[in-house]
């Protein structure tokens, strides 16, 4: 499958390119918020590996969400 351009996209392409988008930076935003304001005791493993995790698109918050807090 070849890679489209965004001129390529149907209005619903682009709609859905955009909205993965903002909940993408939404959900890291608020995994950075968390880690930073959390007591390292509340995180399992190293914050300062988690940080960098964080970048690591999508997998990065969604594994910190799961594995990374402590309930």
């Amino acid at each position: 499958m070849a890679k489209k351009s965004w001129g390529d996209m149907t209005p619903t392409q682009k709609k859905i390119v955009v909205v993965t988008g903002i909940a993408e930076v939404a959900l890291t935003a608020w995994c950075v918020k968390d880690l930073r304001q959390r007591p390292a005791e509340l995180v399992r493993g190293p914050k300062l590996l988690w940080g960098p995790a964080l970048s690591v698109q999508p997998l990065g918050p969604i594994a910190y969400l799961v594995w990374g807090r402590k309930r």
